[in-house]
């Protein structure tokens, strides 16, 4: 049977139903800018999150820029990003006039290297490129980034640290949530991420920090001063719609089913396929810190990615590639600065990883048929060699 990458079918028939009623409501009311719903779906995340705070915003991008623009990051200041990520990354940095300077990830979890990181920061104490500003650590494939280890670096150098959060939304590490690290984190409701709308959403996420959040109000509604038609800064047109608001208010009460499951079939992965000649993924700190991804990716590491795709897609299953291209490597951003070290693991990481089908959606027999197919691939493999 075909087995796609990613299904973007509701979980349910509930869940339909009740997508559908509440769309229905604001069809009726007819507020779809900053509707009722904006502000229950922005208090409901908050909760889910662990108390914080929430501002939602027109997509993923716009949350990363916002949050930059709270902190009066522009030109003349560095941010310390990965490369190994979306291009959005280091694309919301260039919009606000910033440059970026990439910085290598560890190996084997494909977030941000602590110690890498903390000599891209040294090296750019006094660069004639600018100041360094902020840094922005990227959640990937589901985990969080090595926050006990980071936050230390930002810390020791008084850096504001952003957790870029779109494929982590939900995750723990010893226990806590990406806003209880990070200075301010983002995040995407992008159609395929574990929890998403039906088109583009973002917000921005604090915890205890009140000062960023009228900023942050404003700066969505062109720099407008709550409650009256005054603007006070320059800021931009980026609100979540209603409807949207409204669908991930339903999608939020799903959200832990979604991620139990994918925790589930990450563990049968896991342990079927670490006899198959692929490496599955590795968590950070798992010996010493409690570590619970959501797996918005499974990604394993193969020798030849190109040609197990290939025998993937013949048998109809899906499967990605992702960041074949490092940002570094990307042409508009090949002229900014690296880390001293260069982006060794970046470039190896991309040459090896392919991410499996995996969602609440994925059924014990779609997920016997990925094992299945690789199990064929490595035996072909062998019998090769």
């Amino acid at each position: 049977m075909a087995v796609p990458f990613v299904d973007l079918s509701p979980s349910n028939a509930r869940q339909t139903s009740k997508i559908e009623t509440a769309i229905q409501t604001v069809l009726s009311h007819g507020q779809f800018i900053l509707g009722p719903e904006v502000s229950e779906f922005e208090a409901q995340l908050g909760r889910f999150m662990g108390g914080c705070e929430v501002v939602s915003c027109a997509n993923g991008t716009d949350a990363l820029m916002l949050s930059l623009l709270a902190l009066d990051i522009g030109p003349g200041d560095l941010v310390f990003c990965p490369s190994f990520t979306y291009v959005a990354t280091a694309e919301a940095i260039v919009r606000v006039g910033a440059q970026p300077v990439f910085v290598d990830i560890d190996r084997w979890t494909y977030t941000m290297c602590p110690d890498d990181l903390a000599a891209a920061i040294e090296a750019h104490l006094s660069s004639e490129l600018g100041k360094p500003a902020a840094i922005i650590a990227v959640d990937l494939f589901g985990q969080l980034a090595d926050y006990p280890s980071l936050v230390p670096v930002a810390r020791r150098h008084n850096l504001p640290l952003i957790s870029d959060c779109a494929q982590a939304l939900g995750a723990y590490l010893d226990g806590e949530m990406a806003p209880a690290w990070a200075d301010i984190v983002t995040t995407s409701f992008y159609p395929t991420k574990p929890l998403g709308c039906f088109g583009d959403g973002g917000a921005i996420l604090t915890h205890n920090r009140a000062e960023y959040l009228q900023k942050l109000r404003s700066l969505r509604f062109h720099g407008r001063v709550a409650g009256t038609s005054r603007h006070d800064m320059i800021g931009m047109n980026s609100r979540l719609d209603t409807l949207q608001a409204a669908i991930l208010s339903v999608k939020l009460e799903d959200y832990p089913f979604e991620i139990n499951r994918r925790r589930l079939i990450a563990d049968v992965y896991t342990e079927m396929l670490g006899a198959l000649g692929v490496s599955p993924p590795v968590l950070a700190l798992e010996q010493d810190i409690q570590n619970a991804p959501i797996w918005s990716q499974y990604t394993i590491e193969v020798d030849d990615p190109a040609a197990m795709t290939e025998h993937l897609a013949q048998l109809q299953i899906g499967s990605a590639r992702y960041y074949e291209t490092p940002v570094h490597l990307e042409t508009p951003y090949t002229g900014f600065a690296r880390s001293p070290n260069g982006l060794p693991n970046t470039e190896a990481a991309a040459k090896q990883v392919l991410s499996l089908p995996i969602s609440a959606r994925l059924s014990d027999s779609a997920v016997s048929e990925v094992i299945a197919a690789i199990e064929a691939y490595a035996s072909a493999s062998t019998d090769v060699t």
